[in-house]
């Protein structure tokens, strides 16, 4: 049986929060397929963070393997904010609103102590005005550098309750469960900061940064770029494709491939 894919937290006016309501059908196995790649990706995030935090010992002979565990776990703790970002869509698990709170509530919150509510409404607010003053993931002041619109972005979501939860995490690591400086600072510390610049770049400054050589296709002020699925995945989970995002918001990050082929 099929269900027809609604935003959770639609209201009247809003045009992106109506938009949801006219999803096509979707597949009968979407949210099957959509929780088993959820789960992939939040075991083997906490299988490595686990594991590289207060098991892996930095010697000259395991040196090597430092770069490549912090970038896979970069790349997963991506992962975990492109999941989080299906369930602010509903389309996580289609048709349960409760499940798909309750999942992208807890990934936020282990990401980086984020509020579910704060997070989801602010990106609904982004879907409802893309690249405008009233988008709060736009710096309208200097829409072309990087630099100055990723400082205010993370300043806008990295606030007290942030700092506050990633203190707390990093003492009891290091007072509580003796895990080494170094191994806190390059597994978990050196992940999420370089996670949160990939996540800007990919998904929001690439896609709705200003060009002097041309403007955007439509109202949804956004672009994709030309990578293929590998270079896709590997960047931010598909989230490159991001004008197929806006055009339809109810797609899964694992179904985009398709849509954009479309």
């Amino acid at each position: 049986m099929t269900t027809e894919i609604r935003d959770p937290a639609a209201t009247s006016g809003a045009p992106e929060r109506t938009l949801a309501a006219r999803a096509p059908k979707i597949r009968p196995f979407q949210a099957a397929i959509g929780l088993t790649l959820c789960v992939c990706v939040i075991s083997a995030w906490f299988a490595i963070h686990i594991a590289a935090v207060f098991f892996f010992e930095i010697t000259a002979s395991t040196l090597a393997f430092v770069p490549l565990i912090t970038a896979v776990q970069c790349w997963l703790t991506v992962g975990l904010f492109i999941v989080a970002h299906d369930a602010m869509h509903g389309s996580l698990a289609p048709g349960r609103r409760r499940l798909n709170g309750a999942i992208g509530a807890f990934i936020l919150f282990v990401y980086a102590g984020f509020a579910w509510r704060k997070v989801r409404d602010a990106h609904f607010s982004h879907h409802d005005a893309p690249g405008t003053e009233a988008d709060p993931d736009f710096f309208a002041d200097d829409p072309e550098n990087f630099w100055p619109w990723f400082r205010t972005f993370f300043s806008r979501y990295f606030g007290l309750r942030s700092v506050l939860f990633v203190s707390t995490v990093v003492t009891t690591y290091l007072v509580v469960l003796g895990a080494r400086v170094e191994n806190v600072v390059l597994f978990y510390g050196m992940p999420s900061l370089l996670s949160s610049l990939q996540l800007f770049y990919f998904g929001t400054y690439r896609p709705h940064r200003h060009e002097e050589e041309g403007h955007f296709a439509d109202a949804h002020n956004a672009r994709s770029n030309e990578f293929g699925y590998l270079a896709s995945l590997f960047t931010c989970f598909h989230f490159g494709y991001h004008h197929e995002h806006h055009i339809a918001p109810w797609t899964p990050w694992w179904a985009l491939p398709h849509m954009r082929e479309r």
